[in-house]
C-alpha cells in the first residue's frame, strides 16, 4: 500500500508543478521579453545621438546637443545656458541633426 502511494505522488508532483510552469512561460512572453526588447531599442537611441540634434530629457527638458561623452550629454537650452545631463537622462530625440551640421 505504501509503494502505490509513493508512486501515485510523483504523478500529483508533476500535476503541481505543470501550471507554475505555464505562468512563468506566460510572464516571459507578456513582461520579461517585450521589456528587453525595449530597453534593446532604449540602447541604441541613447548611442545614436550627436552633436545638433534637438532632444528632450526625462524632466522634460528640451534642448539641443552640444557635447557628448560617454556618460553625458551637454545641451544647450537657450542662448547662454548650457547644461550638463547623464545620457541615460535623454527620453527621446525630437529631431535629429542635419549631416553637414554634424560635422
Amino acid at each position: 500500500m505504501f509503494l502505490a502511494t509513493e508512486a501515485g505522488g510523483a504523478g500529483n508532483i508533476w500535476q503541481l508543478i505543470w501550471p507554475f510552469i505555464l505562468m512563468f512561460a506566460v510572464f516571459y512572453f507578456l513582461l520579461i521579453r517585450p521589456q528587453q526588447k525595449k530597453q534593446k531599442q532604449r540602447t541604441a537611441m541613447l548611442n545614436q545621438i550627436k552633436k545638433g540634434d534637438k532632444i528632450t530629457t526625462i524632466g522634460g527638458l528640451h534642448g539641443t546637443v552640444v557635447e557628448l561623452t560617454d556618460d553625458t550629454v551637454v545641451i544647450r537650452v537657450n542662448d547662454t545656458t548650457k547644461m550638463t545631463f547623464e545620457r541615460s537622462a535623454v527620453n527621446t530625440i525630437v529631431s535629429t541633426a542635419p549631416a553637414a551640421a554634424a560635422e
